[in-house]
């Protein structure tokens, strides 16, 4: 179970600190930015295509969550992407 839980951290870090995609929408935050203004993983999860990780933030000084879905498709280019949004 460890074995797993560090392979997982692994891959979402690799994700995180390669996606330079950006978001869908121009005001959408992106996983780097929120990172760097203090947000925190409060949890993550695979999505049922096997491609993507959905990773949940949350930050000490506000009321909402942010949701980021972060995967590798090959036939995009780039081939890392990450789409985030807002949950109030």
């Amino acid at each position: 179970m460890l074995g797993f839980l560090r392979m997982a951290v692994a891959g979402i870090a690799t994700l995180v600190f390669s996606a330079t995609v950006a978001p869908a929408a121009d005001d959408s935050p992106s996983i780097e930015g929120l990172l760097k203004t203090g947000w925190q993983i409060a949890g993550y999860g695979q999505a049922f295509d096997n491609r993507s990780t959905f990773i949940l933030f949350r930050h000490p000084e506000q009321f909402y969550l942010v949701q980021c879905r972060a995967g590798y498709d090959v036939t995009r280019s780039p081939s890392v992407y990450s789409i985030c949004y807002e949950l109030r």
